[in-house]
């Protein structure tokens, strides 16, 4: 699948600038509209979602993105690989300026997430992973186009996870989505490990933090999507972790009938 991960990185990273562009431009307005859930959409979500599928109708597989048409599960079902994109996750904290927002894409494969994507565009920092392939992270990443392909990036960027000095248990939470049952978890937690510390930021970043090894868990008890999930994902399950249902067994699914993930524990 080195064709498909070369070109998610590169659609990636083609919206990631487009979605700056936008940002950067003090004059711009970000053309905000509410959709049906009254989540945010701006017009940066927009413009990835064109860049993304630009890249990804030239393969064989069909896309699932947030913002494209709704698809009824009755043509889905049969789909045994296909891209799942959030051309912009973090629409809540691109709207803030903190700079919290990625680009997530995703090939998944029955069910399982098996090549995941995450460009953080402020940071110019790319998250790559593929089963059998590895994990990978690249910070400052400044790659022509016709260099943008998974074993060009190698050699400029660090396998996941990244072995670290010993530090406090350290869990990563939701900036904007802090639920009373997550709150409780973390709790729970605090007991086991008195030298807890909680780090909070918006969007895929949190899952990327546990994958690189900078977070041990992730728990979100609130709802999210498959779009926000599936990149992660993939880069998780290529670094060795996983995100687990609640029971912390269970590895979470994609392409369902019901879109919505359920709670779940990266780790």
């Amino acid at each position: 699948m080195q064709n498909e991960l070369n070109t998610a990185i590169r659609a990636a990273i083609e919206a990631g600038s487009e979605i700056i562009k936008i940002y950067s431009d003090p004059n711009a307005d970000f053309k905000i509209e509410q959709k049906a859930d009254n989540s945010p959409l701006t017009i940066a979500d927009k413009k990835s979602n064109e860049i993304i599928l630009s890249f990804l109708n030239q393969t064989p597989y069909p896309v699932l993105s947030e913002e494209g048409k709704s698809i009824d599960y009755s043509i889905r079902e049969s789909w045994e690989k296909l891209w799942i994109v959030d051309p912009l996750d973090g629409t809540k904290e691109f709207i803030k300026r903190n700079g919290e927002f990625t680009v997530n894409i995703a090939l998944v494969i029955n069910g399982v997430p098996e090549l995941g994507v995450i460009y953080v565009p402020v940071k110019r920092t790319l998250y790559y992973g593929l089963t059998g392939y590895g994990a990978y992270k690249i910070e400052n990443i400044d790659a022509k186009p016709e260099n943008l392909s998974a074993e060009n990036l190698r050699q400029f960027a660090i396998q996941l996870p990244i072995k670290r000095e010993k530090r406090p248990f350290t869990v990563v939470a939701s900036r904007s989505h802090l639920s009373p049952e997550t709150a409780s978890f973390i709790a729970d937690l605090q007991q086991k490990h008195p030298d807890l510390v909680t780090t909070s930021i918006g969007s895929s970043i949190k899952i990327c933090l546990v994958s690189e090894g900078n977070a041990d868990i992730y728990p979100r008890f609130a709802p999210t999507m498959e779009w926000d999930t599936a990149a992660g994902h993939a880069i998780a399950r290529a670094a060795g972790k996983e995100i687990y249902h609640t029971d912390r067994q269970t590895p979470i699914s994609y392409n369902k009938d019901n879109l919505l993930n359920p709670w779940f524990i990266v780790e």
